[in-house]
């Protein structure tokens, strides 16, 4: 009778013809590395889509949904994000090994660090050759002084032959990079940038742009327009940003020298959660998405999962094709943001 109480044996994974076996609560991409596949893969929260592969047989539960990053096509074909993706039978998964996007790792050091609002700290880094990355991409910064805690930040700033980077830091609660940018000075000492990462860019199209940011998510998204800026892209835009304060918009006089050199339409919409006197949009940014949503837009969105997944719903609910959306979700496992 006590054989009633055995625990249930843990699935296996085959990849590509190799077998293994998972361990509990483990992704299909966290067992693929374990087994040193070079699984291809970035964020590794669901927000990039370079994970995904097909479910050949065997069923798994998703940590999130992919259906807003994967097509309809991909889905009915059983496709699925490893990164989301806890096997709850034995699984056969196909995957192209050959995916896995190039990266440099290369040396710089902070010339930079300037605090932009209580909680946001903007690093610039030297590094010592360019380094190459579509605006909107990240990259995963380690200071010399925390060699064993790297952590991934988006460019602020689009890819310059100078080899200058920027980055918004912001302050998490028991963060070891955040705090010791945020409460240390760390200017002039050596760091390392590994990158590029994440499929977060603008799209060739002539739709209107509806970008969305909340907090230090305006990172790529700044860095996102001041490339399109210099590349003459001249589609309307309209850019939210959500904070809770006036105290916490920053990165204003950027975003109005671009409103000045843009080639199309440009509006600036700065959203407050948190005053009761601010004379503009109030609340959280799906509220107001209809007022300000240009027809035939495609909108690109970056920040926290419950702004962009709360953003995901009502644009489509106002009829923005899966396929015309772009997110970048910030977690504490991607980003200290």
């Amino acid at each position: 009778m006590f054989s009633l109480f055995k625990k249930a044996a843990l699935p296996l994974a085959t990849i590509n013809g190799l077998t293994f076996p998972m361990q509990a609560r483990e992704t299909v991409l966290q067992a693929a590395l374990r087994n040193g596949l070079a699984f291809p893969h970035s964020c590794r929260v669901g927000g990039c889509a370079s994970c995904k592969c097909r479910l050949v047989s065997g069923k798994v539960k998703e940590l999130t949904s992919s259906a807003y990053v994967l097509t309809e096509q991909e889905l009915a074909a059983g496709y699925i994000l490893a990164c989301q993706s806890v096997p709850t039978q034995n699984v056969a998964i196909e995957v192209p090994f050959d995916s896995t996007p190039y990266q440099q790792q290369i040396a710089g050091r902070v010339v930079g660090q300037d605090q932009l609002t209580h909680d946001i700290c903007r690093l610039t880094i030297q590094l010592d050759s360019q380094l190459d990355y579509r605006a909107g991409q990240y990259a995963q910064l380690a200071l010399e002084s925390m060699p064993d805690c790297a952590r991934s930040y988006s460019f602020a700033t689009p890819s310059s032959p100078d080899g200058r980077v920027q980055f918004f830091i912001k302050h998490m609660a028991g963060g070891q990079f955040s705090s010791r940018v945020h409460q240390h000075s760390v200017l002039n000492e050596a760091v390392t940038v590994s990158g590029p990462c994440g499929d977060f860019w603008l799209r060739e199209a002539s739709a209107p742009l509806l970008l969305i940011a909340g907090g230090s998510g305006l990172a790529p998204v700044l860095a996102l327009l001041q490339d399109a800026a210099q590349q003459g892209v001249q589609r309307d835009a309209t850019l939210m940003f959500g904070v809770r304060r006036r105290a916490d918009l920053y990165a204003v006089d950027e975003i109005g020298t671009l409103a000045r050199s843009w080639r199309g339409r440009f509006a600036f919409i700065p959203v407050l959660s948190e005053e009761t006197d601010w004379p503009g949009a109030s609340g959280l940014i799906p509220q107001h998405i209809a007022s300000y949503l240009p027809a035939g837009a495609h909108a690109y969105l970056c920040g926290p999962p419950a702004m962009v997944d709360a953003c995901t719903a009502s644009l489509l609910e106002q009829g923005v094709a899966a396929a015309h959306l772009h997110a970048d979700r910030f977690t504490t496992i991607k980003k200290e943001t």
